[in-house]
C-alpha cells in the first residue's frame, strides 16, 4: 500500500453527536465547501507548472492530498492543499516547522517558493509503504523485540524534534510510515508547535493525547513520549488505552487514573517492558521520561531497566460523572419523603 503524507482522518473517541460536535467544530455548510473546495484541482493538472497531479490520496476536513511528479526533478511528491474557505495560519506553521527538519526518521519537506504559488498548499517527498496503523489492522500486535525496535528509531525522530524545539502533538500509529526502503517516518506535522507555544483543547487524537494536552495547556517533549507510550502499549497489547470505558469517558479518564496494566492484556510480558510503557504513560509529565533519547536508552537495553513497582501502584479511573447519576437517585430517594410528610401535614390541617 502507498504512504500517504496524510492518512486517515483522527478517530475521535465521543460517538455522541454532542462530542461530535465539541470536537469538530464544523458547520454543514463548511463540509459542503470541503466537498467542492478542491474540485478545481484533479488528475492530470499541473499545478503551477511544476507539479503535475496524478491521483487524489485523501481528503480530510483542514486539506486534500494528492499524489504527483515534480517535473523539476521527475520525482513523486505529495501535495497538500489546505480547502479554499479554511486560512492559511497552520499551513503556514506546517511549513515553516517543516522547512527546518531534515532527518532520516522525518518526513521530508520540498521547498516550494511562495511568491510562484497559485494558491497556498505544501509539498513533501512521497512515500512508499505502509503506515502502522495499517500493519496493526492486519496483524493485531507486534512482537515484544520488534515493537521495541520500532519505538527505539521513533524516540531517534523524536529526539531530532525536540532538540528543534519542535512538539509533534500527534504522535499515533497512523502517523507513523513503515517504508518500503525499510526506514521508518513521522509524518504529518500539521498541528505541530514550537516548544513555547501552547495546545489547543481537544487538538489531536484523543487515544494518544496526554493529560496536559487534553486540559490544553502548554506541552513539551514529554507529551511526545506519551503519546508514544500510548502507541508502544498498543503495538504490544493490542488494546488501546482505556479501551473498556465508554467512548464519552476515555479522553477524561487519563485526567483522574491510569490505564490498566499491559501484562492484564499480555500476562508473560516482561516486568522490565511493562516499567518502560507506564514510565511514559505517567499522568505527569515530571513522572515520565525526561527525554526521548532516555527513553530509547531502556528501549535498547530492556534487561537492564529496574523495575519500581508501577504496575502496582496504578489507579484505575473514577469519574465523578458516573456517579452523578447514582448521587441523584439517591438525593431523590431521600427527598421523596419528605415531600410527602409535608403533604400528609397539609392535609391534616385542612
Amino acid at each position: 500500500m502507498d504512504v500517504r503524507g496524510e492518512v486517515r482522518q483522527p478517530r475521535f473517541s465521543s460517538g455522541s453527536f454532542k462530542s461530535l460536535f465539541r470536537d469538530f467544530p464544523v458547520s454543514c455548510v463548511q463540509q459542503l465547501l470541503l466537498t467542492h473546495s478542491t474540485s478545481d484541482l484533479g488528475p492530470g493538472d499541473l499545478l503551477d507548472g511544476r507539479f503535475q497531479i496524478l491521483e487524489r490520496i485523501s481528503q480530510g476536513r483542514w486539506s486534500s492530498t494528492f499524489k504527483a511528479i515534480d517535473t523539476s526533478t521527475g520525482r513523486p511528491v505529495v501535495v497538500k492543499v489546505p480547502p479554499r474557505h479554511v486560512g492559511n495560519t497552520l499551513h503556514l506553521r506546517e511549513a515553516q516547522i517543516g522547512s527546518q527538519l531534515d532527518h532520516v526518521g522525518v518526513q521530508r519537506f520540498v521547498p516550494v517558493d511562495d511568491r510562484v504559488k497559485s494558491r497556498p498548499y505544501l509539498v513533501t517527498e512521497y512515500l512508499e509503504g505502509h503506515s502502522l496503523q495499517d500493519e496493526l489492522e492486519r496483524v493485531g500486535s507486534l512482537s515484544v523485540a520488534d515493537a521495541l525496535n520500532l519505538c527505539a528509531q521513533i524516540c531517534d525522530a523524536l529526539d531530532y524534534l525536540h532538540q528543534h524545539h519542535i512538539i509533534h502533538a500527534d504522535v499515533k500509529p497512523g502517523n507513523i510510515m513503515l517504508c518500503a526502503d525499510g526506514s521508518v517516518r513521522i509524518i504529518d506535522f500539521g498541528i505541530a508547535r514550537l516548544t513555547q507555544g501552547a495546545f489547543s483543547a481537544h487538538v489531536g487524537t484523543p487515544e494518544y493525547m496526554a493529560p496536559e494536552q487534553v486540559k490544553g495547556k502548554r506541552g513539551d517533549a514529554r507529551t511526545d513520549l506519551y503519546a508514544l507510550g500510548a502507541t508502544l502499549y498498543e503495538m504490544i497489547t493490542a488494546r488501546r488505552l482505556f479501551d473498556t470505558l465508554p467512548e464519552d469517558d476515555r479522553m477524561n479518564a487519563r485526567l483522574v487514573g491510569d490505564p490498566a496494566a499491559p501484562s492484564r492484556y499480555m500476562p508473560d510480558l516482561s516486568p522490565q517492558v511493562e516499567e518502560i510503557i507506564l514510565h511514559a504513560l505517567a499522568r505527569k509529565p515530571a513522572d515520565r521520561y525526561p527525554s526521548a533519547a532516555a527513553m530509547k536508552a531502556d528501549l535498547v537495553a530492556p534487561e537492564r531497566v529496574p523495575v519500581s513497582g508501577r504496575a502496582s501502584r496504578l489507579q484505575a479511573p473514577v469519574l465523578a460523572k458516573l456517579w452523578w447519576p447514582v448521587a441523584q437517585l439517591v438525593a431523590l430517594c431521600l427527598l421523596i419523603p419528605i415531600v410527602l410528610f409535608f403533604v400528609f401535614l397539609a392535609v391534616l390541617k385542612k
